[in-house]
């Protein structure tokens, strides 16, 4: 120790980021992963009995993931070593690896080697790590937004325990802003305080990251004058600012919320897809669940759209997978492509008042018996006769053949002259032809 440090003073704590201040000291403290980590589950059995093996924790920022490390290091005694795919190397790697040997070896600690953005390892720096995880030098945890079957190497993903952990709720985060409001690590000395709906606000603008709510809330901390009692005031002006987004009138499970998802679904019904993009934006703004939209276009795509193009089922629900596979922010420009394309598409609703029609048929007792020549073992009639042989369709001329499907005179499904479904009108038009002329049911 030279002179320098020997004067220097011990680091301020306050001085630490707020977001740092407040993780979680133990596992009871992690917030909103409970699928994971709740009582009974089995990476808490693990820790708590200090069994763990090397784990991947993946999921989307500010979820936990760096907390839920050091927490397992923590419980379970361990030293704690760690590095980031964005700046360790191989060199760094073995430095590590003989590191944790040498407390193995004199103190008799293993060690947890945490390790974030582990996808941005290269298939040789993964490779690497195989044989120290394989013998226990360390304990990985590796931390990854991207999915690790895709982005992390089979033989370490063999020989790790995968973890997905969820975003977020809004309510988790408005939990954690009043505990970093209220305990002494976190703002309690500057005797801030907050109004419910700033801390709301920045729960939601957040969507789900914990660590950007927190330096939020410390910018308007920081920023914002006492009043003349000394008090700081965070109303959600003040939390607008802070994270320069402002506020919508768009509540969720409120009337915001459901006044606006229906203007999005009714504008898209409407075939008006400069007001449907205007509805997706303000939701999404608000920040509303991608996978909701997603939800409810493929929905629409069958109810409003149907037949009339049977390529705008497709679109919706790949849309819905490529919303899950990608992720906000990217997943707008997915939604935005199939909310313009359903509406600008040709609308038709037959096939939805279709089902609904059969629907109370059957609800209200119209239940019909199977045919005998349709059942799929050939029974005896009461009065002992064999029923009627089916006919197989595709060894007829047309692949079409006048045959009883269903004892009803009824029709369901009357398509309209929209789009494609003016090619199945004539369709259907001609095989009722076909029957009258051959004595079937019309």
């Amino acid at each position: 120790m030279d002179l320098f440090e020997a004067k220097a003073k011990a680091p301020d704590p306050t001085r630490e980021p707020l977001a740092s201040r407040m993780r979680p000291r133990t596992l009871d403290e992690v917030l909103g992963q409970d699928r994971i980590l709740g009582e009974g589950r089995l990476l808490r059995r693990a820790i708590e009995a200090d069994r763990l093996s090397s784990i991947i924790l993946y999921g989307p920022p500010g979820c936990g993931k760096t907390s839920i490390a050091e927490v397992i290091a923590r419980v379970t005694s361990r030293h704690f070593e760690r590095t980031s795919g964005v700046t360790a190397n191989v060199s760094v790697l073995r430095g590590l690896f003989e590191l944790a040997a040498h407390h193995r070896r004199h103190e008799g600690v293993e060690t947890i080697l945490f390790i974030d953005e582990i996808h941005r390892f290269n298939k040789s720096q993964q490779d690497v790590l195989l044989p120290h995880v394989e013998d226990g030098t360390i304990t990985l945890i590796g931390a990854t937004t991207h999915n690790p079957q895709f982005f992390i190497n089979s033989p370490l993903t063999s020989r790790s325990l995968i973890f997905e952990l969820d975003p977020l709720s809004t309510e988790a985060i408005v939990d954690l802003l009043q505990c970093a409001l209220d305990e002494e690590r976190g703002l309690a000395r500057s005797g801030a305080v907050a109004d419910e709906d700033a801390l709301r606000h920045l729960a939601e603008v957040c969507e789900g990251d914990a660590r950007r709510a927190l330096n939020a809330l410390e910018v308007a901390a920081l920023t914002t004058e006492a009043d003349d009692h000394g008090a700081i005031h965070i109303t959600r002006e003040v939390s607008e600012d802070s994270i320069q987004r402002k506020a919508v009138v768009y509540d969720r499970d409120e009337e915001g919320h459901y006044d606006t998802i229906s203007a999005f679904i009714k504008s898209v019904r409407g075939s008006d897809p400069d007001a449907a993009v205007y509805w997706l934006a303000k939701m999404l703004y608000a920040g509303e669940d991608p996978r909701f939209v997603a939800r409810r276009l493929v929905i629409l795509a069958s109810e409003d759209i149907g037949n009339a193009d049977p390529r705008g089922l497709d679109m919706a629900v790949s849309a819905m997978q490529g919303v899950e596979f990608v992720g906000m922010p990217e997943a707008r420009i997915i939604l935005s492509q199939a909310t313009t394309y359903l509406a600008s598409a040709p609308k038709s609703n037959a096939a939805y008042l279709a089902v609904d029609e059969a629907m109370k048929d059957v609800e209200e007792g119209r239940t019909l018996a199977v045919p005998l020549h349709l059942r799929n073992v050939k029974v005896k009639s009461v009065d002992g006769k064999q029923g009627d042989d089916y006919v197989y369709p595709h060894e007829c001329e047309g692949h079409f053949t006048v045959q009883e499907y269903a004892p009803t005179m009824r029709r369901y499904y009357r398509p309209t002259d929209e789009g494609y479904e003016a090619t199945l009108r004539k369709r259907m038009a001609h095989w009722a032809t076909q029957r009258e002329q051959q004595g079937g049911a019309a």
